[in-house]
């Protein structure tokens, strides 16, 4: 029943220097509570425990299955709907939303009615806290305004390279590329997680004058948000768009990796010397160029003649091939006329088709190459067909690297673009996660069980689809290394738990080099305690871009004898943290808890926790301080109190809540065990 507000609210009569003075419409609907006035409507409907999810339009009522985050229908849960007094009330649990006479929105909690997060108007007159300003046929620039508060903490967004932890006064866009990694969750520390619930392109403004979130051109304002600790966050935020499946156990171990290994002999012939030299190995990465052209997805048999004895060799010796999968595709390639025929290419609004300049076999230089539009089902199918008849059942292979996914494009004009899931403004950061989609729904059509791929980029919700994140193309010094602590714990928080970096970073480093040796080090050691481990890099001396391209040596012993000795000591720690890796990600499967954790998030009734930026926990019992500054042979830490902490090499013992420095000698990254844990770390 449609009940009109009255001329009063509880904030105050309506002020008439407003734009409209016109007080809206309230009414109870589908076990939602809805606001309708000047052509406006905002629904705000229970999703989950102690969470709500609030959509807006303007010209009409919300829409329904457009693209976003969160899983189709929410978890069950009890809530109560209210309207009296010129105001509209939906309580779920621990949070309230109270909507006012002209349809501003306060959430608050249900104990004590104390804001934690409210709408903010951007004038007393106009805009109010949400603005439309049309871009055709239907689309708007939304953008969506919410007070700011003194002493706020925000934490999330995805994966950046800024090096901020605590995110409060940076302005980001929302838009993949190629180390920064748009997934809009943010994490407060007045007690709310929140989702941005649109795949547009745009950006998010943590002001202290206020927090604006703007989609460049979208149908429709959609957000969830609950309240609670950050752990309870991660859970509630974990149920509604989808936990990660249960890794593998292999996928716990150490994972080889350079660019490049050009042939079958060179790859095999380094899974043959870790076995020689009786070193751990779990898996190893068939990179880039190994194809025939670019979108065949297959090997060259002038490389790779035998791909299926190289394939049962590696199982033989414990070891997962995984191979690099590529969502480009050259004109040269035997798949290409079919895909432009039927449509499966990411399209324009003006120009030619071609999206990228990127060398291939049989060529002098650069071709454009296309992309597979990854939002179109049938563009799925298809390339995963060719996966399939190619990979999985000749060889065997069902680990994939999924590389240059955010798609790479050359030049990255979204308003140029056309996909099938919709126009590049209103969907462009959704690629990612659906690329991901095609593997995670291609392998269990195919009977596998277990489902992991390594990918550059992702959106909110890829978890749910197997897929793990790693931190790009990056620096190698101490100064990306210490930048890697704040991406890996912001996307943690952002609800990916499966994240690892290149060990040692990417863009060169040189092996013989005694200065970035101790960067390989203390890079590898963090590696160690990260949720995957993998040791990658195009080291010195490189070579152009092309596809007989190669870098230097990349392997453990590549480092000489001292750090070489460093490494292994490290490997043999991995194999002995296995079985806790793997309960602390059951955790992650079942919960929706981080592998990674801030020390806020298992601590946060400790004001001193949530400024670090320097340290985490790895699961909930081993804390972690690596050595991020050339040269250190201590660290200082600080322990969070609430706990006493052990130091797992020497057994000295520390009360909590304060900080601690010992002794960090090239070969020792600080490691604290929480409440006499007990873990294998010294041999």
């Amino acid at each position: 029943m449609n009940q009109p507000a009255e001329n009063q609210s509880a904030e105050g009569a309506v002020s008439l220097a407003q734009s409209s003075p016109t007080l809206g419409t309230f009414r109870e609907r589908d076990g939602a509570l809805e606001w309708s006035g000047r052509q406006e409507t905002v629904r705000v409907e229970p999703w989950g425990p102690d969470a709500v999810r609030v959509r807006a339009r303007l010209g009409g009522p919300v829409l329904e299955a457009l693209p976003g985050a969160l899983l189709d229908e929410p978890p069950s849960t009890s809530y109560t709907v209210k309207i009296e007094g010129g105001q509209g009330q939906l309580t779920v649990g621990a949070l309230t939303v109270c909507v006012s006479a002209e349809g501003q929105l306060r959430f608050v909690r249900t104990a004590d009615g104390t804001d934690i997060l409210a709408e903010g108007r951007a004038h007393f007159w106009w805009p109010g806290a949400r603005l439309y300003t049309p871009t055709g046929n239907g689309h708007h620039r939304l953008e969506q305004r919410f007070a700011a508060y003194e002493g706020e903490k925000l934490y999330g967004l995805g994966q950046h390279q800024h090096g901020l932890f605590d995110q409060k006064g940076a302005v980001l866009d929302l838009v993949q590329r190629n180390a920064e990694v748009s997934v809009p969750v943010l994490v407060s520390s007045r007690g709310y997680t929140f989702l941005w619930n649109n795949p547009a392109i745009g950006r998010v403004e943590l002001a202290g004058n206020g927090t604006r979130w703007v989609a460049d051109s979208a149908r429709q304002l959609d957000y969830w948000i609950t309240a609670g600790t950050p752990a309870d966050g991660q859970r509630r935020y974990s149920a509604v768009t989808g936990r990660t499946p249960m890794l593998p156990a292999w996928a716990a171990g150490f994972w080889q990796c350079k660019l490049r290994y050009r042939t079958q002999d060179e790859l095999l012939g380094v899974a043959r010397e870790y076995r020689r030299r009786g070193l751990p190995l779990s898996a190893i990465v068939c990179d880039f160029f190994h194809w025939t052209h670019l979108g065949d997805w297959k090997f060259d048999p002038a490389e790779w003649p035998d791909p299926a004895a190289m394939r049962r060799e590696l199982a033989e010796l414990g070891v997962k091939l995984v191979v690099s999968v590529w969502p480009s595709v050259s004109p040269l390639s035997e798949n290409h006329h079919l895909m432009e025929q039927r449509g499966y290419f990411i399209g324009t609004e003006y120009g030619p088709m071609a999206h990228a300049d990127w060398p291939d076999k049989e060529v002098a230089s650069t071709v454009q190459v296309a992309f597979y539009d990854a939002t179109n089902p049938q563009a799925r199918d298809f390339l995963w067909s060719r996966v399939k008849d190619n990979y999985l059942d000749p060889y065997g292979i069902t680990a994939f690297w999924l590389d240059a996914c955010e798609p790479e494009l050359k030049p990255g004009f979204q308003e140029n673009l056309r996909y099938h899931g919709g126009p590049g403004l209103e969907v462009g950061n959704l690629y990612p996660r659906e690329n991901a989609r095609t593997f995670y729904e291609g392998l269990l059509a195919a009977g596998e069980s277990e489902v992991v791929t390594l990918n550059r980029s992702a959106w909110a919700g890829s978890q749910r689809y197997g897929a793990a994140l790693w931190s790009g193309d990056i620096g190698t010094d101490f100064a990306t290394l210490r930048r890697q602590i704040a991406a890996g714990l912001n996307t943690a928080l952002s609800g990916i738990p499966w994240w690892n970096t290149d060990i040692g970073g990417f863009h060169g480093g040189d092996p013989d080099d005694p200065a970035y040796r101790e960067v390989m080090v203390r890079w590898f050691q963090f590696g160690t305690l990260s949720p995957l481990m993998r040791l990658h890099g195009f080291r010195d001396p490189g070579m152009p871009l092309g596809p007989d391209m190669t870098g230097g040596p990349n392997e453990v012993w590549s480092y000489g004898e001292e750090a070489g000795a460093i490494l292994e000591k490290y490997l043999r720690l991995r194999e002995r943290l296995k079985p806790y890796v793997l309960k602390v990600m059951r955790e992650a499967h079942e919960e929706g808890l981080p592998v990674l954790r801030p020390l806020f998030l298992e601590f946060p009734d400790d004001p001193a926790a949530w400024p670090v930026d320097d340290a985490y926990l790895f699961g909930p019992d081993l804390l972690v301080a690596p050595v991020l500054t050339a040269g250190a042979t201590a660290r200082t830490a600080y322990l969070p109190a609430g706990s006493f902490w052990t130091d797992a090499w020497t057994g000295e013992t520390y009360e909590g809540g304060s900080a601690v420095t010992v002794e960090a000698p090239l070969d020792r990254i600080p490691l604290f065990l929480r409440d006499g844990a007990r873990l294998p770390v010294a041999e």
